[in-house]
């Protein structure tokens, strides 16, 4: 942060962010004094999301040289500051008349291996990198040439993006590239391409193919089939998860260059992986995905290995939701963009941490929970309240016991627990913890 008094007010703030997320600065912060220069940081211009960002998504990249094969999952997300409205310098969202920012992550993803039903094993390492910013002026929708678009910055520059400032994968180490639909743009393939990355990104385009007659989408749509599997599909809102029969199809593609200003583009070779659910549930809509990538797709097994990888794009949407409903992102009431993004910066790797914790008691439920984690009145909170587990703490114990303090039943069918009830006991666990500490303070001094 350019001063070492700074960088050390930075670790206490966000420290206290870290521990009681979800609450808004004078919530955390314990006194006048506390918050006063807690807003004086915020207002700094040297702290900014990458000053703050960048050594974590440094150690992040280098973890990502260790041999192994990494996803690098982005996606996009509107950060809503419109109900603030004595808040200066936000910019269009949403349908352009909400205000505040847009945020892109690129979440680093290790993929462990697979497991005995055929699924992936991931953790997550955090991010590697993130971009923040608004939308100014006025929407140009309908209002410039074609080529005027292509001749300024875009949004769509931000997918693969952050490989630009890497070197790409070193030997031994392979980067695979995930988007959704919008990053179904030729530039993101290039940049791939340029730094030895794959790619797997859902087909938004029904793009012309060089030397044949039709498109995309329905030479796909002929391709032989592989074969069926079944695919598990995570609750949505107003949606239940469940199992899904597909039936796969793949071949090989040549994508004919698009124009740009200066003339068109090279053409790209890549496979296409076309999976459509066979005999979906009555008023469900059948999922139907088109899936781009520079990964073989020859066989049953290698098909269904690329829509498996894409199916964890949901772990960024998480990301986001432990942003916004972990640590309360748009409660603020800070009053400029510039403090806000500040904010921003800290609770990004607030949140990182936040999904980490929660991801690994997913991925290795029973494995025993680092100590260290939490602070001995933590740990005195959970064991006074619900006794000590049969098996000690794993991780998936001690999330449950956390979540337990925030209204998770923890019944047999109901599954992991979410972020709300996540969120609310680990604040109460935190109020506890302050109290037995204090309990603690008095009995010292009256003995």
């Amino acid at each position: 942060m350019g001063d070492a008094r700074r960088t050390e007010r930075l670790v206490e703030v966000g420290a206290a962010l870290a521990e009681k997320a979800g609450g808004t600065l004078p919530k955390v912060l314990g006194g006048w004094a506390e918050l006063k220069a807690a807003y004086r940081l915020l207002h700094r211009p040297e702290v900014t999301l990458e000053a703050m960002g960048r050594p974590h998504w440094e150690r992040v990249r280098c973890g990502c040289e260790a041999r192994g094969e990494y996803l690098l999952i982005e996606d996009t997300t509107e950060l809503d500051y419109t109900a603030h409205e004595a808040v200066e310098g936000l910019g269009r969202i949403g349908d352009d008349r909400g205000r505040g920012f847009l945020l892109h992550t690129t979440l680093a993803v290790r993929l462990e291996g697979w497991n005995k039903e055929g699924e992936p094993v991931a953790n997550m390492l955090g991010l590697f990198g993130q971009q923040l910013w608004t939308r100014e002026g006025q929407p140009k929708r309908g209002r410039e040439t074609k080529t005027a678009r292509w001749k300024r910055p875009r949004e769509s520059q931000k997918w693969g993006a952050m490989l630009e400032e890497t070197n790409g994968p070193p030997v031994g180490s392979r980067w695979i590239e995930v988007g959704d639909r919008e990053a179904d743009v030729a530039e993101t393939y290039a940049r791939c391409a340029a730094r030895g990355a794959d790619w797997i990104v859902r087909a938004a385009s029904d793009r012309a193919l060089e030397a044949e007659d039709r498109h995309l989408f329905k030479a796909v749509a002929l391709a032989p089939v592989r074969g069926q599997f079944e695919l598990r599909l995570r609750a949505r809102p107003g949606k239940p998860a469940r199992t899904a029969q597909l039936e796969v199809r793949s071949r090989t593609v040549t994508l004919r260059g698009p124009w740009r200003p200066g003339g068109r583009l090279a053409s790209q070779q890549m496979q296409v992986v076309y999976v459509q659910e066979v005999d979906a549930p009555r008023g469900t809509e059948a999922l139907k995905w088109i899936l781009l990538t520079s990964l073989p797709c020859e066989t049953l097994t290698q098909c269904v290995k690329v829509v498996k990888r894409y199916s964890l794009r949901w772990l960024v949407e998480e990301y986001h939701k432990a942003l916004k409903t972990g640590t309360g992102v748009e409660e603020s009431q800070l009053e400029t963009a510039a403090a806000l993004r500040a904010l921003i910066a800290v609770l990004a790797l607030v949140a990182a941490r936040l999904l980490a914790l929660k991801l690994v008691a997913r991925v290795a439920p029973q494995q025993a929970m680092d100590a260290s984690m939490l602070g001995p009145e933590h740990w005195a909170v959970l064991e006074n309240k619900y006794g000590r587990p049969p098996g000690g703490w794993t991780t998936r114990a001690t999330l449950v016991a956390i979540a337990r303090l925030g209204g998770f039943l923890a019944r047999k069918g109901d599954g992991d627990p979410g972020w709300l009830t996540i969120w609310r006991g680990w604040q109460r666990m935190m109020d506890l913890a302050e109290g037995y500490l204090l309990a603690r303070s008095r009995n010292a001094r009256c003995g």
